[in-house]
């Protein structure tokens, strides 16, 4: 069988707040929106929308400390989904599963730095983080 490639990179910002729940074994999986830019051919910009699942520990570390707005680098792989509606129609959906989520914004990644660039004893320091 010859070699395939299933890998997404994303660098965009979060559209809206990300909402974690727990799967019924016990696991983590936080869904966020990401925004990328692009150029039309009137130069006008278009704005594309992705769906993004973490799971685990990276998905705890996403929902506390991601905020809408701010900008995220995300690699992954592409995963689709359907299932059967309540009203019979088949929905179909397309994600991407993240492997590794970078803080691009310092002012809410977990090092322990403020808006300012200062250090905040209170934060926890990059050894205690979980990813």
């Amino acid at each position: 069988m010859a070699k395939t490639i299933n890998r997404v990179e994303l660098l965009g910002r979060v559209g809206s707040d990300p909402e974690m729940r727990y799967t019924a074994s016990g696991i983590a999986v936080t869904q966020l929106r990401l925004a990328t830019d692009r150029g039309r051919r009137d130069g006008e910009p278009e704005t594309d929308w992705h769906s993004v699942a973490v799971w685990g520990k990276l998905a705890e570390a996403v929902a506390e400390y991601v905020q809408k707005g701010q900008r995220l680098y995300v690699a992954g792989r592409l995963v689709q989904s359907s299932w059967e509606g309540d009203d019979g129609q088949r929905r179909y959906r397309t994600e991407v599963h993240a492997h590794e989520v970078v803080f691009l914004d310092p002012s809410r990644n977990g090092n322990g730095s403020n808006e300012y660039g200062n250090s905040d004893a209170s934060t926890p320091a990059d050894d205690d983080l979980p990813f």
